[in-house]
């Protein structure tokens, strides 16, 4: 209603200045005066003043980018009630059936997950730490280190969908422990947080993308400057260094070693500016594995990595395990 009384009035005033338009144009004889003129170019700058605006305002609604304020919110909510305090009370707060879990160690449902968390409520609190949260339509991804799941604490990489109403309706992760700092002393979680570039969300996407389709699914023979920067590239894999040097010299090694990595599919690309989180499967050193990346990228190239490799769910799954993916 509101955008509708702005184009009628604008529609109004455009008319109306098109009419003193003409009216001007009548005077631009050869016996115009400078006080005519001097009109005219006001009634000019002012038509283009107009249309500056709603160009602006046109391009500034294409151009809207979705607010993931309340369900990042959410998510933190529900891993600290859930995962750190062990409140039972948040689960029906923060989650919804049909709830699809896929994480292998527990069934779907938010029974389920309500018994879970009544268990742990019984124990020691445990500790959630987000690095990085991640919006992308109806999802939120988080990079974060989980303590009290075990004797170790865990990085993970987490992805939240969301229904209509604001409630958390299917999960996936990938969780590895917390190993030491890599040979150019970077760990698994440190590193830039801060999203930027909102208006190159599906450039990033696009571009991650490709590379993991031609680079690692398809093998393709490319130009790898085209899509990691030659002078930065930051590493938190644990085995591998900065730079694309410290890449190739693990890649060498491992196939000297002849261990392989193989990216057979992939299957979700999330992102949110300069981040974008890739879910895959594939292969490490024979093994089914499922791949979950984290990059950030400047300019339209990779800058910085962060990883987490896990093996894909086996033996006795619960029933109904809609699968890692």
């Amino acid at each position: 209603m509101l955008f509708m009384s702005g184009l009628l009035l604008f529609t109004e005033i455009k008319v109306r200045m098109l009419l003193l338009c003409q009216m001007e144009l009548s005077l631009l004889t050869p016996f115009a005066t400078f006080k005519d003129i001097s009109m005219k170019k006001l009634l000019l700058a002012a038509t283009l003043a107009i249309t500056a605006v709603t160009s602006a305002c046109a391009t500034t609604s294409g151009n809207k980018q979705q607010d993931y304020t309340a369900n990042k919110a959410t998510v933190k909510a529900a891993l600290t009630g859930a995962f750190a305090e062990h409140d039972v009370s948040s689960v029906d707060k923060y989650f919804a059936d049909p709830y699809i879990q896929h994480n292998p160690l527990a069934p779907s449902g938010v029974a389920v997950l309500r018994g879970m968390v009544g268990k742990m409520s019984k124990g020691p609190k445990g500790g959630v730490e987000i690095h990085r949260l991640i919006g992308d339509g109806d999802l939120i991804a988080t990079h974060a280190t989980y303590t009290g799941f075990g004797p170790v604490p865990l990085v993970a990489m987490d992805v939240f969908r969301f229904n209509k109403d604001g409630k958390i309706v299917e999960h996936w992760d990938n969780m590895i422990p917390v190993a030491k700092p890599n040979p150019s002393g970077r760990t698994q979680t440190d590193g830039a947080t801060e999203i930027t570039d909102l208006d190159k969300t599906a450039a990033n996407k696009a571009k991650i993308s490709d590379f993991i389709t031609r680079s690692m699914i398809n093998h393709e023979k490319i130009d790898i400057t085209k899509y990691i920067s030659p002078v930065t590239y930051l590493q938190h894999n644990p085995e591998v260094a900065d730079g694309l040097k410290g890449f190739g010299a693990f890649m060498g090694e491992m196939k000297k070693k002849g261990i392989t990595m193989e990216y057979s599919k992939l299957h979700k690309v999330i992102g949110e500016g300069n981040f974008v989180m890739t879910l895959s499967e594939g292969s490490f050193g024979g093994k089914p594995t499922a791949f979950y990346d984290l990059f950030r990228l400047e300019d339209g190239l990779i800058v910085e990595h962060w990883d987490v490799i896990a093996d894909m769910p086996s033996g006795k799954l619960p029933e109904g395990y809609p699968g890692k993916f």
